[in-house]
């Protein structure tokens, strides 16, 4: 079921071409400038294009562009001038679009809508309409769209027209204030908030060739449609149409912000040609270290990162617990599966003492719950870790892979919820996995400990534990009471003998029945030094 690829340190050909690994990093630094920007948008907002401009629109409109689409050769999206793509971070991090410039700002409905200009890593245009009556009319941009640094800049944005990308604000957090909650920007990446939390991780449209030696592709959503929600409405719906050298598609995002926030996620895809390795529902995020990981270098913080394991809810009804890790080499884990009913990246870890981060406050990033809306057939979850020496690298990625991949002119159709929750769905009578971490340096064999709450003291002696590892052998387990969690710590150690990579496996059981998530951990050699 789990299937190991380890790669040389400085792998090249995969290395050279992975530019999600910074991207994500700017987007949330960019998009934090305006996460908490105000309701009272007094001025009108800006009148959307003539009306002779405006089209009917359907989500089917999306769906057959993306057709006719797939039916012609590939096409670069148009490209920003050379002025504003050679702009620096700060530079580009002083170019805002005005709040009282915002679609909808001065209307009844609760949501409002603003636009990135383009510039800096984000050198694609896209076009935005919005949908008033069923009818899609361009969002014009003009002079007093953004708020820029310079004149020239000022210029250049106003002549091209177009955008980067769009965000939506609603009031999460108070109901005076509307924040930003969801953001499309930079390929087909977008990120969710919910009530109380800040950017980390990425959902993005679809992933393709991640971690192949030819190097990856990425889709990008060149056309946004928002629809105009009422003023009772408490939901948004978004389509895109994505566009790549290998594949079309239409999607619908029926989005509902909140505690938690959620996202509906409906997708026609148009294939141009075969394509083996394709992700869908792919969420990109960050670990450099904490729990087994620990820091190369002196560090303040006990631990770094956006998520910290992959859940995984197995078709047959098993719960998997991964504990995430920076490896020294590129891993690729595979988990097979059939009709999986559902996986995440989760930052399970929710106080301010697990991380000390006054500034990056890691303890309030969301977790990333992927659930299914139809049968997705055979398939594997895929994770991958890629090594990683800073925390403005996105080094983790996890997605689906349906089994055979897609094929040329056959349309495939799929659907799934994403919620951006502060933790993966719970069941209240379930034990789960709060912490793994090493343990003593064992004069012989290796050990591990792994932490489970919701476990009451007197079930102790009534659990058994069924641990394995797939290369050596495991020497000894032993369960004791945690009352600081109201739960057990869990010791395991185990010889790797002559190996320098096994798999872990290990499963608490009660009445013969899993008592918890079954713990999976890739000891490694090169990590353990």
């Amino acid at each position: 079921m789990n299937h190991t690829m380890n790669y040389p340190t400085g792998y090249p050909a995969l290395l050279k071409k992975l530019p999600f690994f910074i991207l994500t990093a700017i987007v949330y630094v960019v998009g934090m400038n305006n996460v908490n920007a105000a309701a009272a948008e007094t001025t009108a907002a800006p009148a959307p294009a003539p009306e002779k401009k405006s089209k009917n629109f359907t989500h089917d409109t999306v769906v057959e562009l993306a057709q006719q689409l797939s039916q012609k050769p590939f096409k670069e999206a148009k490209k920003a001038p050379q002025e504003l793509i050679d702009l620096d971070f700060a530079t580009y991090g002083k170019i805002n679009y005005q709040e009282n410039a915002a679609i909808w700002g001065g209307t009844p409905t609760k949501f409002s809508v603003q636009l990135f200009a383009p510039g800096f890593l984000y050198k694609n245009l896209v076009d935005i309409d919005v949908v008033e009556n069923s009818k899609a009319i361009p969002i014009e941009l003009t002079e007093a769209s953004f708020d820029v640094p310079s004149d020239a800049i000022e210029k250049l944005i106003t002549q091209l027209g177009q955008y980067a990308g769009v965000r939506l604000h609603y009031p999460i957090n108070d109901d005076e204030v509307k924040d930003e909650f969801i953001m499309f920007q930079g390929a087909s990446y977008f990120r969710v908030l919910s009530k109380g939390q800040t950017y980390g991780l990425s959902n993005r449209g679809l992933a393709i060739d991640v971690a192949q030696p030819k190097g990856e592709e990425y889709p990008l959503f060149k056309r946004f449609w928002v629809e105009r929600p009422s003023k009772y409405q408490t939901a948004i719906v978004v389509h895109a149409l994505l566009d790549s050298q290998s594949v079309t598609g239409a999607y619908r995002f029926g989005i509902y912000p909140g505690a938690p926030s959620r996202v509906e996620v409906d997708v026609t895809l148009f294939p141009r040609k075969d394509i083996q390795h394709v992700g869908l529902a792919p969420l990109t995020s960050m670990f450099l270290f904490g729990g087994l990981d620990n820091s190369d270098k002196p560090d303040y913080r006990p631990e770094v990162h956006n998520s910290d394991g992959l859940q995984i809810d197995r078709g047959n009804g098993e719960r998997l617990w991964r504990p995430l890790n920076n490896p020294n080499k590129l891993q690729v884990s595979a988990f097979a599966d059939e009709d999986i009913k559902g996986f995440g990246l989760i930052q399970r870890h929710r106080k301010f003492e697990d991380y000390q981060d006054l500034s990056a406050n890691y303890q309030l990033r969301p977790s990333a719950w992927i659930e299914p809306l139809n049968d997705w057939g055979k398939g594997q979850l895929v994770l991958i870790e890629i090594p990683s020496s800073a925390e403005t690298n996105d080094n983790i990625v996890a997605y689906w892979e349906p089994q055979g991949g897609l094929k040329k002119d056959q349309p495939y159709k799929y659907s799934y919820r994403m919620t951006a929750s502060n933790d993966s769905p719970s069941i209240a009578s379930k034990a789960r996995v709060v912490r793994s971490s090493k343990g003593q340096v064992l004069s012989k064999g290796k050990e591990l400990l792994v932490d489970f709450s919701n476990i009451k003291s007197q079930d102790i002696d009534k659990i058994s534990i069924d641990a394995s590892i797939n290369k050596g052998k495991i020497l000894s387990t032993r369960i004791v009471a945690h009352p600081d969690i109201n739960g057990a710590r869990v010791f395991v150690s185990f010889e790797p003998e002559s190996t320098n990579v096994a798999e872990l496996r290990l499963q608490l059981k009660k009445d013969d029945k899993p008592l918890a998530a079954t713990w999976l951990y890739r000891w490694n050699s090169d990590d353990w030094q």
